[in-house]
């Protein structure tokens, strides 16, 4: 007997109801796993999604701890019975996967594993990856039960819509980095008109001034003065141009790495003294991440270049199963009460949906010369 919490189709309705509340890779790979995991009722379950180079791309877990996971050591290679569902595209069912004579072994920290079920997830003819699972949980009187043909119809049936969740998940990220990609254009092109605008008034008050220096050298003084301050604002453009086309590199680096990196940037192309610190954060689902993100990119932007500021200091702290975002300055701050008016030039309007998009929060705090603090907390995963 199965100590399956829910059996046949009911259980593979929440498991499916489950995988499509998901649009990013990285959230749906690992509510496949964690499915499939509770669906058979098995001790440990993985996901690899390969790579063009014999390895894997992503490979997901669930059973193991971070520790665990951690001492294990490097990704897997595609061999033995890993290799098995990607390149025969077929299922494996084993009473003892170490007796399989193309059981190669485990690292020492890896969990002891007997009974074996792997299965392809596939689109068509392209293989998308292979579910693994191992040490189903039932009495033992025998000395173990193993994986059953049910067990391996439903977990079939789970991989064949895994692969469509999987899918959806592919086209939803390349949709948006289209949009990403139209929305730099846009921003390239806003930002080609806006600086060849004021170097063009640039250049106009500079020959102003050059005829002024010998018939009136006050008039002049004060062309000059225009010229710094027409450089100035370019410099300000082209700045905050830098923060908005960068890439975040999120799922390569990470958020605490992209915020890091970023801060570190604007601390050497600002005056003000910019500070990041990040203690005992965890990671959070795609979505919430950027989201973090371009908060911070605007706060950061509205404290650098509107608020006067001498120092800016950014702090991502945990919040529960989430996170709380920081930013704070001691520039000439606002009156809350104006905050209507505000809101949009200052991106608050912008900023809330951000947060309450992703089931979070944002709190602005701000008083005429006591500097502003924006607070988000987003729930986590």
């Amino acid at each position: 007997m199965s100590h399956r919490p829910s059996s046949g189709l009911a259980a593979v309705s929440t498991a499916l109801l489950a995988m499509s509340r998901h649009l990013e890779v990285r959230d749906v790979l690992k509510t496949i796993v964690a499915s499939a995991r509770e669906l058979l009722d098995a001790e440990y379950a993985a996901l690899g999604v390969p790579d063009d180079h014999g390895g894997f791309a992503q490979f997901v877990v669930d059973g193991v701890s971070d520790e665990q996971w951690k001492a294990i050591g490097p990704l897997p290679r595609q061999h033995g019975i890993l290799a098995a569902m990607l390149h025969k595209a077929e299922p494996e069912r084993l009473a003892d996967v170490r007796e399989d004579p193309r059981f190669g072994g485990w690292p020492s920290a890896h969990p002891e594993m007997s009974d074996f079920l792997g299965l392809p997830v596939r689109d068509g003819d392209e293989i998308l990856g292979a579910l693994f699972l191992a040490n189903k949980r039932c009495p033992k009187e025998t000395g173990g039960c193993g994986f059953t043909a049910e067990d391996e119809e439903l977990l079939s049936i789970l991989a064949q819509h895994a692969a469509i969740a999987l899918t959806n998940a592919r086209l939803y990220e390349r949709s948006r980095e289209l949009t990403i990609a139209e929305e730099r254009s846009r921003l390239a092109h806003e930002l080609h008109d806006a600086v060849s605008q004021k170097l063009f008034s640039l250049r106009l008050t500079a020959q102003a001034a050059a005829a002024l220096v010998d018939r009136d050298p006050a008039r002049a003084k004060g062309e000059l003065q225009q010229v710094a301050a027409l450089a100035a604002e370019a410099a300000d453009e082209l700045r905050a141009a830098v923060v908005e086309l960068r890439p975040a590199a999120l799922d390569e680096d990470g958020l605490v790495h992209t915020l890091r990196t970023q801060i570190q940037v604007l601390d050497r192309a600002h005056t003000a003294r910019v500070t990041f610190e990040s203690p005992g954060t965890r990671a959070l689902p795609a979505a919430q991440e950027e989201a973090v993100l371009r908060v911070a990119q605007e706060a950061l932007h509205n404290a650098l270049r509107h608020a006067d500021a001498e120092l800016v200091t950014v702090a991502l702290t945990r919040a529960g199963q989430g996170a709380r975002l920081t930013v704070a300055d001691d520039g000439k701050g606002f009156d809350p009460s104006t905050v209507r008016s505000a809101g949009r030039h200052l991106g608050l309007v912008s900023m809330r949906d951000r947060a309450s998009g992703v089931g979070g929060s944002l709190t602005v705090t701000s008083a005429l010369g006591e500097g502003t603090t924006i607070e988000m907390e987003v729930p986590g995963g």
